[in-house]
């Protein structure tokens, strides 16, 4: 992996929130799913961790976004963790993935990644949080690979294009959107590197056969 991608670990992110604004509306959950390689140089999801968040003091919540996600940031059984408690619960098994690659830093994968990494970058700076594992700024983000590959933008175009599965009921969740998207990005990483290779091409499938 260290040489795969110039020393960069890609972790696959999702992140749920009270809006679109990184600097006034609330970060509510958070996935990180580090990407495994294998001998012939093929990517697999690893490990998957989550967390619910708890609202940071002073940050809005927009009804509309609650509309969506279906999150209830109030709900007895959340299970919440404080910003910074959630991203050392996220961060730590980040840094060890990147020890176990070789590599020296995480680079954030996700779909419209310069959401994600927005509200992870503000979550940081809020929280004084000195280990961070990302890049700052650069990200590998599945709109513009799947819009390549599949002339999809939209997540769930782009998943039934690939040939994956997809279901409406489970979407906006943090889990569930780091899961698709994983299998997304390894998808499309993958099936280039065999046509470079002169491989044949895994089913889609395969993507999703590392631990989730």
């Amino acid at each position: 992996m260290a040489q795969r991608f110039r020393g960069f670990l890609p972790v696959v992110v999702d992140v749920e929130t009270g809006g679109f604004d990184c600097n006034r509306h609330a970060l509510l959950e958070i996935a990180v799913q580090p990407l495994l390689i294998d001998a012939a140089g093929k990517l697999s999801p690893g490990a998957m961790a989550s967390t619910h968040v708890v609202p940071y003091p002073g940050s809005q919540i927009d009804p509309k976004s609650l509309e969506v996600t279906g999150i209830d940031p109030t709900h007895p059984f959340r299970a919440a963790r404080e910003e910074r408690a959630a991203l050392d619960f996220v961060f730590a098994p980040i840094r060890a993935a990147i020890k176990a690659a070789g590599c020296q830093r995480a680079i954030l994968v996700g779909h419209n990644a310069f959401f994600d990494l927005g509200f992870v970058n503000a979550a940081v700076a809020r929280t004084g949080h000195k280990r961070n594992p990302f890049h700052p700024f650069s990200t590998f983000d599945t709109v513009t690979l799947a819009g390549m590959a599949y002339g999809q933008t939209v997540l769930s175009r782009a998943v039934h294009a690939a040939g994956l599965e997809w279901n409406g009921n489970e979407a906006h969740s943090a889990v569930y959107d780091t899961e698709r998207t994983a299998q997304l990005f390894c998808t499309i990483i993958n099936r280039w590197h065999a046509a470079q290779t002169g491989q044949t091409p895994s089913p889609a499938g395969d993507a999703a056969t590392g631990a989730a």
